[in-house]
């Protein structure tokens, strides 16, 4: 069993910066893969970003790569998402997710944070 917990979300203006940051409590956090996703009102969860549980592998959709990065601390069971030049479309809920297996799809993660929301304003 995971547990996870975001934070760092909030309201920033335009071309800012956010690190979101998501802490595991368990102790198959260092042998699970990370995943970040986002979620408007209406629409499905997206995927963002996911890492590999010794970071070796990272993958990002195409509308953050160059603007975001993933990162992993297992010593500290906690996942980051840099978020630089923030735009206002990547205002979102932003959820972080376990897996076993590196995926961009949500059905391939077994368990939730509760979500952040970020706010960009223009």
């Amino acid at each position: 069993q995971v547990q996870l917990v975001e934070s760092g979300g909030g309201l920033v203006q335009a071309g800012g910066s956010l690190r979101l940051s998501c802490t595991a409590s368990g102790r198959t956090f260092s042998r699970s893969t990370m995943g970040w996703f986002r979620q408007t009102p209406g629409k499905e969860r997206e995927f963002v970003a996911a890492i590999s549980w010794n970071g070796g592998s990272k993958d990002y959709a195409d509308f953050v790569k160059g603007r975001f990065t993933i990162s992993r601390d297992n010593a500290e069971n906690t996942v980051y998402l840099r978020m630089n030049s923030l735009k206002p479309e990547d205002t979102a809920v932003y959820f972080c997710a376990a897996s076993a297996l590196i995926s961009r799809y949500a059905s391939g993660y077994n368990y939730w944070g509760q979500g952040t929301q970020v706010s960009v304003s223009s």
